[in-house]
């Protein structure tokens, strides 16, 4: 599912109208809106972290869906990629 596709799913299990999520999370109706039709990219690293908090999605798992690694995971990339591979690895063998 695409990042538009599991926030708006969350948000209306959550009977949270989109006009009220959008000024929780200090950003205009009509780009939320776009974002959750995927018309637009997801939004910044602040945007995703507060829509987490409020549809209480686990902000990783959000950031999975913006297809980009968390702030904290891209100041330490070398020690990512390196993790990644050795459990990639330990799979494989």
């Amino acid at each position: 599912m695409a990042f538009g596709d599991v926030v708006r799913a969350r948000r209306t299990e959550l009977a949270i109208g989109l006009n009220d999520l959008a000024e929780r999370m200090g950003i205009s109706p009509g780009y939320w809106s776009r974002i959750e039709r995927n018309l637009d990219r997801p939004p910044s690293d602040e945007v995703v972290q507060r829509a987490a908090a409020i549809l209480g999605i686990p902000l990783d798992a959000l950031f999975v869906e913006a297809e980009r690694l968390p702030p904290d995971m891209r100041k330490d990339m070398g020690r990512v990629v390196l993790a990644y591979r050795r459990l990639r690895s330990m799979r494989a063998g």
